[in-house]
């Protein structure tokens, strides 16, 4: 390419026919690439995948995964109030009007320009010299010259080389991205509002544990004070009881603590004043739901944050077509036609009517590496993209694999800690009664009453953990929306 030291383009003026009859020939010389998903390693992005089973957990519904009714209830209104989700709805609506307007590119335009102009030329001029002997009765005074126009201007851009096409296809997939984008803050809201609900379910069944252990080392205190009166124990014993009972209303407290804020956070979630959450129960929320992970590729449809960073690599893809296109001449047609008149008495008349007709071809020649600057850009955005995409794919088979792990352990841990209760239960039955015969000292009783305090409420957190879980992996297999929405 030869480099000239000013910047220039050379435009080709033929006739208007001439390039008319181009245009089909032009367009068929497309200098844009299709997009074409990359080679990605799918088959080992579980972990200990071996699976061929293509029934997934994201393709349940979440009012049929949630069956509690205040649950239900509660992700309704954060459905229809969350300010995040709200936000993305936004970015939606700017993306459709962007791609409106880029899906119009390809439409010629039009403009229409009405002028009246009026100059009071100079005698010494040629024009005036010209003028000055105007003497005509129905125009301006001589030595004036008055213009009037009314003119449509319609233009036109062929599309040779695929570049229009090209921004209105990344335009397209900037608002699939948007809009995967939305189910993304969806789906996460959906799991934040259930995790949050299981975990205040949690909390008021260990608010229950705390409550019923008050009450039964009230009741240990009593009979410690009457051994005390029988001789039988010390002043100590009595003390300390009384601490553990101290302890379980400092737990009481706590509980009560971080339930409060957590229906605080529930709230913000909902987009309401801070109150109380209607819910239900822990146990109530047992059921049996398949655990299916499906086939590692079904992420690329179910998760709408691949979707997402997908759609944004195939908008860098298309942008790079443009900056591609934009060293290849382009091709311009314009019409212009109306009325124009030196006397407004005649402006509109058919002996005024005026027209023109042009085509033009613009190649760039020297833009001071512009154009290279801009597609290198290009390039390596879309390079970038291409790497989100890879890297957000990785961590989605990550979370489904850490969801997968996290259930199976909290799932045995539950058995062992159901048994590990009942044990301690017992065992707590055993050293009271031995205290009351005399076969045990008071320091066993507590060792006893606490070691199944801590594993009730272990337990509890266990089964919070197991829902959690199953939680986590909904949201990680992408479930919580769906696409009729």
């Amino acid at each position: 390419m030869r480099k000239a030291s000013p910047t220039y383009c050379r435009r080709f003026l033929w006739k208007p026919w001439i390039l008319l009859l181009l245009v089909p020939l032009l367009q068929s010389c497309l200098v844009v690439k299709p997009y074409e998903r990359p080679e990605l390693e799918l088959q080992n992005l579980y972990r200990n995948f071996n699976n061929n089973d293509t029934t997934t957990l994201a393709a349940i519904p979440w009012p049929e995964l949630f069956s509690d009714p205040h649950l239900r209830n509660l992700i309704e209104t954060g459905l229809q109030n969350n300010l995040e989700l709200a936000t993305a709805y936004q970015n939606i609506l700017i993306a459709e009007a962007d791609f409106r307007q880029g899906r119009a590119a390809f439409l010629p335009s039009l403009d229409i320009n009405g002028n009246a102009s009026s100059s009071e030329l100079a005698e010494n001029s040629i024009m005036g010299r010209q003028f000055r002997g105007n003497d005509d009765n129905n125009g301006p005074p001589p030595g004036r010259v008055q213009q009037y126009e009314l003119l449509g201007n319609l233009s036109w851009e062929a599309d040779i080389w695929g570049r229009i096409r090209s921004l209105r296809e990344a335009r397209a997939a900037a608002l699939q991205q948007n809009q995967a984008a939305y189910r993304a803050v969806q789906t996460r809201l959906v799991a934040n509002i259930a995790s949050a609900y299981y975990r205040l379910l949690a909390l008021d069944a260990q608010l229950r544990i705390a409550e019923q252990t008050v009450e039964t080392r009230q009741n240990s205190l009593i009979t410690i004070t009457k051994l005390q009166r029988a001789g039988n124990e010390t002043a100590l014993a009595i003390k300390q009881q009384e601490a553990q009972i101290y302890t379980a209303r400092i737990l009481q407290v706590d509980l009560k603590q971080q339930i409060a804020q957590l229906e605080n956070r529930v709230s913000t979630l909902l987009a309401v004043p801070p109150g109380p959450v209607a819910r239900g129960s822990l146990q109530e929320q047992l059921q049996e739901v398949p655990i299916a992970a499906g086939v590692p590729s079904q992420l690329l449809r179910n998760r709408p944050d691949v979707l997402e960073a997908e759609y944004a690599l195939i908008s860098a893809f298309e942008l790079t077509n443009v900056a591609r296109a934009d060293f290849y001449p382009r091709l311009a047609l314009s019409a212009e036609a109306g009325f124009q008149s030196l006397n407004f008495s005649s402006w509109i008349s058919s002996a005024s009517l005026y027209n023109s007709i042009a085509a033009g071809l613009t190649a760039p020649i020297f833009r001071r590496r512009q154009l290279r600057t801009n597609y290198e850009i290009n390039q390596a955005q879309q390079q970038q993209a291409l790497l989100n995409f890879e890297s957000t794919l990785r961590t989605a088979g990550r979370e489904v694999s850490d969801a997968l792990v996290t259930y199976q352990a909290e799932s045995e841990k539950y058995e062992l800690r159901e048994k590990q209760v009942e044990t301690l239960t017992t065992a707590e039955d055993y050293a009271n009664k031995l205290l009351v015969n005399g076969y045990a000292n008071y320091l066993e009783v507590l060792r006893a009453t606490d070691e199944k305090l801590a594993a009730q409420l272990e337990l509890v957190n266990t089964q919070y953990n197991q829902m959690d879980a199953l939680v986590t992996l909904y949201r990680a297999l992408g479930g919580g929306w769906s696409r009729e929405e």
